[in-house]
Order: C-alpha cells, then sequence, then structure tokens
C-alpha cells in the first residue's frame, strides 16, 4: 500500500451536519464498540489526553496494550485513574469486556480476545522480540470483525501495523496520532507509512473523531424520494462511473455490498450523511477519489498467510511439479492482486525450499509474475524492504535465509527478489499469462460478482498448464467447476488442473468481460470455414448409421450428444439440468443408474435392455451400453452412453395352454421383462433403502453424541457462569481494597510530608548503597541536592558540612544499626548536629539510613559565650584566691627563710591591702 499523506482528516473540510456536542457513544441498537489502544514509549502522556477527552459514559469498552517490563508490577491502572471517571481495570484471565471501562494489559502477558472476553496468554517470543499490540489487535479483528476500532499512539518500533492490516481487511476503522505531536514517532509513523489509517490527528482530538464516527447518522433517505434501492444503485453507479474517469479501473463487477460498505465508511469517516451529498464532495475533492480507490482495493495481506497451505506446497505439490517437469524447463507462477509483495516472496521462498529439498546442487529457475491494480502499492513490493514486525510471521530460519537486516527493518535478499517480476495489471481487463505451473489468486474473488467469479474459473483452467496448481484464499472455492479442478486433500485452497473433455461454454477473456458499449460496434461471428468431402461423409455416417450416444463425467452431466437422442432424452421442467440421470425417460431410469454406479464401482462395461417408455409396443426395446473410457487425454475418465434401439419377434397369438418348451410369445416375454424389471427395482430400492437406514443410523448416533457433548458443554458453562460470578466478586472486593490501600497510602504520604515539612529540620534518606532515596526541602540548604539527584550517591553531592566522614559513619551505622550523633559545623559557619539512624521498615527489615541535620548555631554560639563568661570569672576567681594568699602571709609574720617585704615610710596600706584580722 502506499504512504498516506490524505488519510488524515486535514484538507478540505467535507459538507456535513452540525457535530453533536454531547457524550455520544455507539449508534442505537449497535453493540458496543470495544477499541484497541496501542501505545509504548511516551504513551503515557498521550493515554492520559486520550482517556482525559472521554466521557465517561461514551458507550464504549477501551483496551490498552503496552510494552511494559516483565520484572515489575503494572502500576497502570493507578495514573491513568487519575485522569478519567471511567473504571480502570488490570485484565485477568477470561475477563468480560464491559462498556464505559478501561482494560490495561498486566505485565509479561500476551492478552487475546475471543467473543468479547479477554485471555491472558504466556508470551511465546523472548523478552525484546515481543509484539503484544500485533497479537492483540489481529485477534480483536478477528473477533468484532468490521466493528473492530485501532488506536496507535505515541512509541517506538512498528509494533501494532500488522495488528492494524488484519483490522483494515475487515473493514473496521483505524486512528492513528500524528507524528508529529508524539513523543516518539516510530509506531505512528509505520502505520501512516503502510497506508492504514483512516484519521491521523493529534492526540487530543482523536476521541472527538472517533465519537463523531460511531455517531454517524445512517444512509436513509427522506420518504418523498425515490426508493432506497433505486437510489442506492443509482448513487453506487455514479461513484463507480468518477471513479473510472478518475482511475481508468472499472469497479462495476466488484460485490455491490463491498462498494456500498467501503462508501459508508468513507462517508462516516467524513460524518456525510446522504449519497448525494458525498458524490458532490467526491466530484470537488480528487483526493477523496484516491482514497476511495485504495478503499476498494484492500490492499492487505502477510507472509505466509495459512501456513499449513504453504506447508503442503512446499512438502508435496512443488517437489511433485518439479518431478514432472524437464530439468531445463523455467517454471512459471502468476500471483494475482500481489498488493506490497508479501505473497509473491512467500512463494519464492517456498519454492526455493522445496527445490533444495529434493537436490540441493540442482539449480530449478523460478518465473513469477506479481500484479495488482495498485501502482503505489507495487512500487513497495519492488523495493522489497519490510518493517522488523515480520517477524510474527516469517521464522528465523527464514529470515536468516532470504533477508538482510538494515535500518529499515528487512530486505529482500537478491536471489529472491530476482526471481519475480512486478508489474500493475487489471485482472478484469488486461490480457492473462498463460502455460502457467502456480496461479495464486487469494482473497480477491470474495469481491467479485458472482458472474465475474464464474468466467474467472474456466480462464485460470486456460492459463495453467497440465497438472498445474491453483491456490486461492480460506473463503475461495472453483464452485461449480468440479469438472476443471480437483482439491488437494486437505482444508486448505488449493487445487490441481484437470484433463476434461471441451466444456459447453466456451473460456471468455477479459476483452469479453465487459458489457458492449451501447451504440458501439457489433463483433460479427466468425466465418465458416468451407466444408471438405470428409467432414460431410463423417457427418452423414453419424447421423444415420452410428447410435446415439452421450459423453458424460462421472456425476452424470452430460459433455457431448452425438445423434439423435430425443427418443431417450429429454429436458426436465423448470431450470436447464444437463444430467443424464434428469433427462433420461422413466422406462430406463433406474436401469441407468444401477448400471452406471456399477460401471463406476468395476470399471467394465455394462450393458441392459430396457424400453424407453411403458406405452411403447413390446416388441420395442433399447439396448444400453455404458463404459467408462480409459483412453488418456482428455477423454480420460469420462462415461459414454450408447443406445441401440432392439426389435423383438413378433409371433401369433395361441389359444390354449403355452407350451412348455420353445419360443415364447412376445405378450409373456414382455410380461417376464416387466417382472424382471420390478425385481430390480425392487432391489435397487432395497439396497438404497439399506443405505438410507444405515445413514439414518449414523446421523442418529452422531446426533446423540452431539446431544451429550451439549449437555456436558451446559454444564461446564453452568460451572464456568458460577465461577465468573465468584471471581467478579473477589475482583471487585481485591479492587475495592487496593483502592483503599491506595487512598490510604496517599493520606500517609501527605502526612508525612507536612509532618518533615512542619519540624523544619533538614532530613535526607538513603538506601543501602549510599544513594539518595528523598529529601526534604531544609536538606537542599545544606548539601546541593536537585530532583535529578534521587538515585545519585551521597558522595557525588557537594556539602557545606565539613563532615569528610559521613559515609564511613553511615556504613559503621549499618553494620552495627546503632545510631550516631555529632556536631558538625558548616562552611557558613552554622552548626548542626547530624543524627544517623537505620531506616526501618514495617517488617523490621534495614533498608537504609536516614540522617537528620539539626540547627544548632544558635545553641552553639550561647554556649561559646557562657564558656567564655566562665573562664573569664575563672580567672578573676583565681587572681582574687592569689591575693587573698599574699595578705595572708604578711599578718603572720615572715616565713622563715623568706626575707620581710616592708612597706615604704610614710607610704599607707591602699584600699584592699589592709591585712586580715
Amino acid at each position: 500500500m502506499m504512504k498516506r499523506k490524505g488519510t488524515s482528516t486535514r484538507g478540505p473540510r467535507p459538507p456535513t451536519t452540525a457535530a453533536p456536542t454531547e457524550a455520544a457513544g455507539p449508534r442505537p441498537g449497535a453493540a458496543f464498540p470495544i477499541v484497541g489502544i496501542g501505545a509504548s514509549a511516551g504513551g503515557l502522556e498521550a493515554l492520559e489526553q486520550f482517556l482525559g477527552n472521554i466521557p465517561p459514559h461514551s458507550g464504549m469498552a477501551f483496551v490498552i496494550i503496552q510494552h511494559l517490563d516483565p520484572t515489575r508490577k503494572g502500576l497502570m491502572p493507578e495514573l491513568l485513574q487519575r485522569t478519567t471517571g471511567m473504571k480502570i481495570i488490570q485484565v485477568k484471565d477470561r475477563t468480560r469486556v464491559q462498556p464505559d471501562s478501561v482494560y490495561v494489559i498486566p505485565p509479561n502477558k500476551d492478552m487475546s480476545i475471543l467473543h468479547g472476553m479477554l485471555h491472558l496468554l504466556e508470551p511465546a517470543a523472548p523478552r525484546g522480540l515481543r509484539l503484544p499490540i500485533d497479537f492483540f489487535l489481529r485477534s480483536l479483528a478477528l473477533d468484532q470483525q468490521e466493528h473492530s476500532i485501532g488506536v496507535i499512539l505515541s512509541g517506538m518500533g512498528s509494533d501494532g501495523t500488522l495488528g492494524l492490516r488484519a483490522i483494515k481487511e475487515k473493514g473496521g476503522l483505524i486512528l492513528v496520532q500524528d507524528p508529529a505531536t508524539a513523543k516518539f514517532d516510530g509506531m505512528p509513523r509505520s502505520a501512516i507509512e503502510a497506508g492504514l489509517p483512516d484519521i491521523v490527528a493529534p492526540v487530543a482530538e482523536l476521541p472527538a473523531k472517533l465519537i463523531a464516527y460511531l455517531r454517524r447518522p445512517p444512509l436513509r433517505e427522506s420518504a418523498s424520494e425515490a426508493p432506497l434501492e433505486v437510489k442506492t444503485q443509482s448513487a453506487l453507479e455514479k461513484v463507480v462511473i468518477l471513479l473510472r474517469a478518475r482511475t481508468g479501473n472499472d469497479f462495476s463487477l466488484y460485490k455491490r455490498n463491498t462498494l456500498h460498505r467501503r462508501i459508508e465508511r468513507r462517508m462516516g469517516i467524513h460524518q456525510i450523511g446522504k449519497m448525494a451529498t458525498y458524490i458532490r464532495y467526491l466530484q470537488e475533492n480528487t483526493q477523496e477519489l484516491d482514497l476511495l480507490f485504495k478503499e476498494l482495493l484492500i490492499g492487505v495481506t502477510n507472509f505466509f498467510r495459512d501456513p499449513a497451505a504453504w506447508d503442503l506446497l512446499r512438502k508435496d505439490l512443488i517437489p511433485a511439479l518439479i518431478a514432472s517437469r524437464p530439468t531445463a524447463q523455467t517454471f512459471r507462477a502468476w500471483v494475482t492482486g500481489c498488493s506490497t509483495g508479501e505473497e509473491a516472496y512467500s512463494l519464492a521462498m517456498v519454492f526455493k525450499e522445496a527445490a533444495e529439498s529434493i537436490d540441493p546442487k540442482r539449480h530449478v529457475p523460478l518465473q513469477i509474475f506479481a500484479t495488482d491494480l495498485d501502482r503505489d502499492a507495487i512500487e513497495l513490493a519492488r523495493r522489497g524492504v519490510f518493517p522488523a514486525n515480520i517477524a510474527v510471521d516469517v521464522s528465523p530460519e527464514r529470515l536468516a535465509q532470504f533477508f538482510t537486516k538494515d535500518e529499515h527493518g528487512y530486505r529482500v535478499r537478491k536471489e529472491i527478489r530476482d526471481m519475480i517480476t512486478f508489474a500493475p495489471q487489471n485482472l478484469i481487463m488486461d490480457p492473462p499469462f498463460t502455460k502457467l505451473d502456480i496461479l495464486c489468486c487469494r482473497n480477491l474473488l470474495i469481491y467479485l460478482e458472482p458472474e465475474m467469479q464464474k468466467k474467472l474459473i474456466p480462464l485460470f483452467h486456460y492459463n495453467l498448464s497440465a497438472g498445474g496448481i491453483l491456490f486461492l484464499g480460506s473463503a475461495e472455492t472453483v464452485g461449480g467447476f468440479s469438472d476443471l479442478f480437483a482439491p488437494v486433500p486437505g482444508k486448505s485452497r488449493l487445487y490441481r488442473r484437470m484433463e476434461s473433455a471441451t466444456r459447453l461454454e466456451p473460456v471468455e477473456f477479459p476483452s469479453t468481460f465487459s458489457a458492449p458499449i451501447p451504440g458501439g460496434p457489433t463483433r460479427l461471428p466468425a466465418p465458416i470455414a468451407s466444408a471438405s468431402l470428409q467432414s460431410l461423409a463423417d457427418q452423414l455416417v453419424l447421423q444415420r448409421y452410428a447410435p446415439p450416444a452421450a459423453l458424460v463425467n462421472d456425476k452424470g452431466d452430460i459433455f457431448y450428444i452425438s445423434g439423435r437422442t430425443g427418443k431417450y432424452l429429454e429436458p426436465a421442467a423448470g431450470k436447464a439440468n444437463w444430467n443424464i440421470f434428469v433427462m433420461v425417460r422413466e422406462g430406463l431410469r433406474y436401469e441407468l443408474s444401477g448400471a452406471f454406479q456399477k460401471v463406476l464401482r468395476q470399471d467394465t462395461p455394462v450393458t441392459f435392455r430396457g424400453r424407453e417408455s411403458e406405452n411403447n409396443p413390446p416388441e420395442q426395446a433399447v439396448d444400453v451400453t455404458i463404459q467408462r473410457l480409459a483412453e488418456p487425454g482428455p477423454l480420460h475418465g469420462l462415461v459414454m452412453i450408447v443406445f441401440a434401439d432392439v426389435t423383438l419377434p413378433v409371433l401369433p397369438r395361441l389359444s390354449g395352454r403355452l407350451p412348455k418348451s420353445g419360443p415364447q410369445p412376445p405378450r409373456l416375454a414382455a410380461l417376464e421383462h416387466e417382472l424382471h424389471k420390478a425385481h430390480e427395482e425392487t432391489r435397487i430400492t432395497r439396497a438404497e433403502m439399506q443405505l438410507s437406514q444405515e445413514e439414518l443410523k449414523s446421523t442418529n448416533e452422531e446426533m446423540q453424541s452431539t446431544n451429550e457433548e451439549l449437555q456436558s458443554t451446559n454444564e461446564e458453562l453452568m460451572t464456568s457462569k458460577e465461577e465468573m460470578q465468584s471471581l467478579n466478586e473477589e475482583l471487585q472486593t481485591v479492587n475495592t481494597e487496593l483502592q483503599a490501600k491506595l487512598d490510604e497510602l496517599s493520606r500517609s504520604n501527605n502526612d508525612m510530608k507536612n509532618l518533615l515539612n512542619s519540624t523544619d529540620i533538614a532530613t535526607l534518606f538513603l538506601d543501602n548503597d549510599l544513594n539518595v532515596r528523598r529529601y526534604t526541602t531544609q536538606a537542599t540548604k545544606i548539601i546541593k541536592l536537585r530532583p535529578g539527584d534521587v538515585g545519585r550517591p551521597i558522595t557525588d553531592l557537594a556539602s557545606q558540612l565539613h563532615y569528610p566522614h559521613l559515609v564511613e559513619d553511615g556504613r559503621a551505622v549499618l553494620q552495627s544499626l546503632v545510631p550516631a550523633e555529632k556536631p558538625i559545623g558548616a562552611a557558613d559557619g552554622r552548626w548542626f548536629t547530624v543524627r544517623i539512624m537505620p531506616y526501618r521498615t514495617l517488617d523490621d527489615r534495614i533498608d537504609g539510613l536516614v540522617i537528620t541535620f539539626m540547627d544548632i548555631t544558635t545553641a552553639k554560639a550561647m554556649a561559646d559565650e557562657l564558656g567564655d563568661r566562665h573562664a573569664s570569672l575563672e580567672k578573676r576567681y583565681a587572681r582574687q584566691t592569689f591575693k587573698t594568699k599574699q595578705t595572708r602571709t604578711r599578718s603572720d609574720g615572715p616565713t622563715p627563710g623568706r626575707p620581710l617585704r616592708t612597706t615604704p615610710a610614710g607610704r599607707k596600706p591602699g584600699p584592699g591591702k589592709a591585712r586580715p584580722s
């Protein structure tokens, strides 16, 4: 598919009625929509914006798929509950989807949906290679069909693109966030480049567009206008005319329902309620014609779709084809409707694997013609580059053998790319390819009218060589052309070309598919060749001397009639039916049926005698010879039925008793013939009744077995219903408890924050590795902390404290579990009491440290001042004491061995120098 630059709702605004301003859900009478939302990196913000713009009672259910860490508990429900009034539920296995609810995938699980119930599965892919969004969206497409809705938001990679392809194939709605508004545009851009979205818009605008689409008015006209059938047919024809004028392709041979459904989707996206309005919009906007053209092509495919059928091709059918062909012959294959090339490349890979399994050294040339109506898809197919998520459909062995990894994903290797020729082609208008060994036409016939299918199947038979393989889609069959194609045993839609007699109807080629143009040139019949003498003589012999005959298949369908068979065959009343058992006259019907079955069982000629009608004279009879043809060629396996009139001898009527021996009169012979015929009819009827009784008995046994299974299933369903009721109650209880705990945790967190801030004490929380876990605002005035420092080691942070041994003391507290306390000074002159304590959890487990910093600068200053005063008083007291001792010494006289100090004459002792009494 092409990159749809115009898939968003930007550009010329279509004419529409006013959109509803209230919360709007699905249309009345429709089942509630289930919306699958895929998001990855940067998806939380996008999800909050998306859910925040959804009304609480929208009538929709939302299932969110994210890439989650499988080793951690999911917190998405708690985070999203703040933004929406809808109920957020983390999915448990077998969760029933309800409207006005949001369901979140749990970590380390893949999720699927079946009949509106979510199922959890263990991931099959290793971590790092999982694609949970693709997995769920695919299951959503299968479960909800055309009602499925997929949304892709911000995320890295290409997960979700394959899931959107499945939704697109089923006719669902696809919304994608505008990559310009996404934090990570990988997932939205991948979906847009694949040409899948119906709506591309900023995430805040997607909910309104989704609600408007679901509330779109139905396609109805007023009662005063023409009937709906006539109006609809006329409108569809006008759309087809506009498409043909724009693209050159005629969509009149597409199924009417397909056209109507796709047009209705485009009208819903643009909020157009009337076909006439949409036709005017198409006339004014060629871009919408291009988008409708892409919509009708439905170019959705993937690698190895229906793996069992591809395995059958690889193991049985292709090796048989290779063995039946000459060594140097080039095998030819045609893939119609190839879209972006996945099936063409799949066929090339399977063919190469099959050829190598026979003889690795033998080179088997293969030429694949891959065609499609979409030129942009052909260009993408020629590139041979596919996203990384094709690993879901392609095995690691094939990825390694046939692809090379690059920055865009996976690129097909040159040896596979050279096998395929891509070209634009219209299957129903352009000449076909012939002499093919394999013809792959998958999921194309289902979109065409039955009349067109009946023309294409004989054309495919003409295109294929003898023994060629026809590969159809899972919902397609060859219909009534079982004489042209024989199904390959198994459930796959693989058919082998049969060598059949020339059909009554000639093969029509694409140039004759369309109806003749009124007023155009009339096709003249081919001139009749001049008849030769030999052909006239052969025709005369066949008409006058050869017995009448009919050539039929094993089901009795007439392929060819020779001579005049009107005496034995007559058309049945009603719808034309060219079957020998329906057309044969009553007198031969029972004998012909029994003899025909005998020929098919024993493979030997059988002849019986009968009469065309009970009213025929007794002397007139017919010999019917039935023989299965064993000649090789187109006649092989067919059955020849030859009619030959017989005249019985007429004898005179005898009176009295009949002789016991000798020839019997014709009347008696006729009666014996009638008796023999009645016995044979009775025997056949008895055999048929016995067979019917056996079938009825077998059917009765099957019905009894089915009844027992239904009873067992009913009991299991009743048990499951009780279990689901119990599970629902448990989930409600658990949800209430978790909600209560969440509220309590929120209140506790608020209380702790206010408590710490009110104490005005700087507090720092560290983990066991001394990394910052939490801190209060006051701590930033001591240690240079920022919000981004959470998780960093304490040693990496600058601090004003003169505390070089903080780390050693912290480790010592962790080892001894004894709190430590020290007064520590700061560079700006402040002083703090640093207290280091173990962090104990409620279950008495040590989980780090708590360090508090109490400002003691004022207390320290007061203590220093008191210390200075105390020191000053002590000094004064010491001097006073010393002087007092000296005064006492003088009053008591000189001490022996020490000279007496005298006072100078005329001087009196000063104040305070008087001797003590």
